[in-house]
């Protein structure tokens, strides 16, 4: 069968003036993607340019992808395991010094895990061509297959919630450079098919760092489930890498020109190697830079608020968080004072029981994030060097405190969560089953009357496809969506 690509493989227009990362992502994710096409088009245009100066290692015959991508898998896995030996032998954790830079990490790539799988969102207009049917599938298991706690969003918004980690829109722009690519690509399959698939093919490959990632969440007590699920799914024997490479493989033998086809798929593959990436945001974390910000951006509305009694240095507090840039010379001061005690547990100083204490003066003024920031910068001694990762303060993990409730009969024999394996029990959002009661219930019984007012199969996939967008594809009109539109798809 040859499949019709010809309009999918046109020359993709450029524009002369795009905007940046951040401005063309929150452009896209509200579901304007038709919208803002031509402006994403340069933008990617943009992108793809940067990226044909990269290299990559995807074998130049399409038939070899297969042993290369095994091979990947048997490397990483092989470093998994010297990972772990370093460890039983007494080595430091390799990438979070402590609970408070793996919380950064969480905030600092919410941009790209809230928007997961949205490159692959325009081919659902595909879904008659068996040849687009492996891509199809990833996008719908990307999406839970219509099942909130299963729905990658979903676990991610959910996961930052937890930590308090949610305020992320005020990134630097490198932080939404991966997202862009991916709603840009969502908005024009039309004109970036190769590319898409390529885009697939390398972000779908396991990561080592998401091994050690899930590894050293877990052990600072955060609930690695989001980031195992990952390592499950995209496993290259049946899961999204071996349908990446499915896809490329029957969508390249179809394309009318498989060369071009190919080096555009190549294009799209070294997309992924442009933006902040996971190390690269492991790497930048300054904990004392980190809540130096905090201070600054407190001090906004703080400078006011303070009484004159207290004085540091001779210094009213309003007169310190008056002058932003002199916030770490406060700091260094009440540490000089004896307000903090660097190198100490933070409960052994004042300035901490202002914060978390019986009668906490400024209680509620640091959410959860900042409070372990400070918590951490105060525990590390002056002379240490933060960003060391270091094996701490001995937490209990998450998977042993989940193991812990269900000893002590936290009820779990009757949560939902119940039947599932040990050790990945967490917060549920809307289970299968709530979307078939309560308003759940009746909003579906309104989508089914809409798809019967359809008249037609082609009609009522369109209309379920705009409910399975990046924006909307996680609230509870995506998920009943995806649930119906997996059924017809079968």
């Amino acid at each position: 069968m040859q499949t019709s690509l010809a309009p999918l493989l046109s020359s993709a227009p450029s524009a002369s003036s795009t905007p940046s990362a951040k401005e063309l992502y929150f452009l896209l994710e509200h579901g304007a993607l038709t919208e803002h096409r031509d402006t994403a088009r340069g933008y990617l245009d943009r992108q793809l340019q940067a990226a044909r100066a990269l290299q990559d290692d995807v074998p130049a015959d399409v038939t070899a992808m297969g042993e290369w991508m095994r091979a990947r898998s048997v490397a990483v896995g092989q470093q998994y395991r010297d990972y772990l030996d370093a460890r039983r032998s007494g080595a430091p954790r390799r990438y979070f010094a402590s609970k408070s830079h793996a919380m950064y990490f969480i905030k600092a790539v919410a941009p790209t895990k809230l928007v997961d799988g949205a490159w692959l969102f325009a081919l659902l207009e595909r879904w008659e061509d068996p040849d687009f049917r492996p891509l199809i599938q990833t996008y719908l298991e990307e999406l839970g297959d219509g099942i909130a706690e299963k729905n990658h969003v979903v676990l991610y918004k959910k996961l930052l919630a937890g930590l308090e980690c949610d305020q992320w829109r005020g990134l630097d722009d490198d932080k939404f450079v991966q997202g862009a690519i991916q709603l840009a690509l969502a908005a024009d399959a039309e004109h970036y098919l190769p590319e898409i698939v390529g885009y697939n093919l390398g972000y779908e490959q396991l990561p080592l760092h998401l091994l050690i990632t899930s590894y050293e969440l877990n052990e600072l007590g955060i609930d690695p489930y989001y980031f195992t699920l990952h390592i499950t799914v995209d496993n290259a024997g049946t899961g999204h890498a071996h349908k990446a490479l499915q896809g490329v493989q029957q969508l390249m033998a179809n394309a009318a020109d498989p060369a071009d086809f190919q080096r555009r798929m190549l294009d799209g593959y070294r997309l992924n190697d442009l933006g902040a990436g996971t190390t690269s945001v492991i790497d930048e974390f300054d904990l004392e830079a980190e809540l130096v910000q905090i201070m600054q951006d407190k001090s906004v509305v703080g400078q006011n608020m303070h009484s004159d009694y207290c004085r540091v240095a001779g210094r009213s507090i309003n007169d310190w968080l008056a002058e932003p840039a002199q916030i770490p010379h406060m700091l260094l001061e009440l540490e000089n004072a004896g307000w903090i005690k660097r190198g100490e547990p933070a409960e052994n100083s004042r300035f901490w029981k202002l914060i978390q204490s019986e009668r906490a003066e400024m209680f509620g003024v640091f959410s959860s994030y900042e409070q372990q920031i400070l918590r951490d910068w105060i525990a590390t001694p002056r002379a240490a060097t933060a960003q060391a990762p270091a094996t701490g303060a001995r937490v209990i993990s998450f998977r042993a405190r989940q193991r812990a409730m269900e000893t002590l009969g936290d009820g779990a024999a009757t949560r939902p969560n119940a039947n599932k394996p040990r050790g990945v029990i967490r917060h549920h959002p809307a289970r299968e089953a709530d979307l078939d009661a309560g308003d759940g219930g009746s909003e579906l019984r309104r989508l089914e009357q809409r798809l019967a007012a359809a008249g037609s199969k082609p009609a009522a996939m369109t209309m379920l496809i705009d409910l399975m967008s990046p924006a909307r594809h996680h609230s509870a009109a995506g998920l009943m969506a995806t649930r119906i539109f997996r059924q017809l798809l079968a």
